[in-house]
Parts: C-alpha cells; structure tokens; sequence
C-alpha cells in the first residue's frame, strides 16, 4: 500500500517506524472501519476493538456489530469487542441531550471511547491506538485529533492521528461496504 493514502501526519509517523508496531484500532461500524484497516494492516498489527456504548437501540448495536464481524475476517485481523454501556454512556452526556451533532455532547463521547481504547490498549501491551471516527465527512477530524493526543497523555499509550477521509477514504469505504455486503447505518450512534 502506496503512503500517499494517508494524510501528513500520519506519514511523518510511517515514515519512522522500522518495524510493524501493534495499534489498537477503534472502529464505529463496519463500513467505516473498511478503509481505514485496508491503508493500516501493511504498516501495523492491527487488532480492532469495537467499542460503542452510545449506540441507540441496542438492536442498532447489534446490526453494527455483524458487520464488524464480517469485515475483521475479510481482513484477517483480530477483533475485540468492548462492553455495551448505554447507562455509562448517558452519565456521561446528561444535560447535553439537546445538543445539535458535532457539539458538546460528541466531544464527551469521542473522549470516553478514545480513553476506553487506550486503556484497553495499555493492558494489551499496544505501541498505538487510533480511531476509525474521522473517515466520516460528518466529523472533524481536528477535533478528535486532539481528543487522541489528551487521551495520549492521561494513558500513556502512543496515539496515531489520522484524516482517513483524506485521499477518497469516505469513498473507498463505501466502495469496501457495497463489495462485503455490509449494513450501512444512516446515523451516527445516539437518539439523544
């Protein structure tokens, strides 16, 4: 896979590696996780962890959940699932129920699921953790960009920033999506 897939900054970080390191890569969905894992297996061991306790109904998380399945064994790589915490999830966010998409609420969840995969990263012995969330043309990827690094340094575990939705990410993944097969989801995660 040629570099010139990924953004700037994620080939300054390429760029140095003189070996495979093992990252953590957390995935939303199936579909969004499809291109981000094809630009991210020939430079890392990727284990995937598929954690997203703001998922609403839990009939939608399991829906989301098949399709990860299906796409961690088209592409051969190990898959964590992280726990179903609704009620974690809405502590987290409450007063912010009204807030429109992109607002103060989904900073609050970037940050819960970025720290639960550092964490998990950290017991797993894990170089990096990146996330999935930024093939998305609805997220801004500066934003979680810095949710990463402050997580970085309250865990201690190497972030890997990314704008996967640079170089025709979004597209390829709903390419991917189209050729598995895969149930693509028309909202992000919460009904708040």
């Amino acid at each position: 896979m040629n570099k010139v897939n990924f953004d700037a900054e994620m080939c300054k970080i390429i760029d140095k590696l003189d070996h495979r390191p093992r990252l953590l890569l957390h995935s939303c969905c199936g579909p969004c996780s499809t291109a981000c894992l094809e630009r991210l297996v020939p430079h890392f061991e990727v284990v995937l962890f598929f954690y997203n306790p703001n998922v609403m109904p839990f009939e939608e998380y399991q829906k989301r959940l098949a399709s990860q399945r299906i796409v961690c064994e088209h592409f051969g790589v190990e898959f964590i699932e992280g726990g179903y915490d609704l009620e974690k999830y809405e502590q987290s966010v409450v007063g912010m129920e009204s807030d429109p998409e992109g607002g103060a609420r989904c900073l609050v969840c970037f940050y819960l699921r970025l720290k639960e995969t550092a964490q998990t990263a950290r017991k797993g012995g894990f170089e990096y953790f990146a996330t999935t969330l930024t093939v998305s043309p609805h997220k801004n990827s500066q934003v979680i960009n810095a949710v990463g690094y402050q997580v970085q340094d309250e865990i201690g575990v190497k972030f890997l920033p990314s704008d996967f939705k640079k170089k025709s990410g979004f597209l390829r993944s709903t390419q991917l999506s189209d050729q598995l097969g895969l149930y693509r989801q028309s909202y992000c995660g919460c009904k708040l």
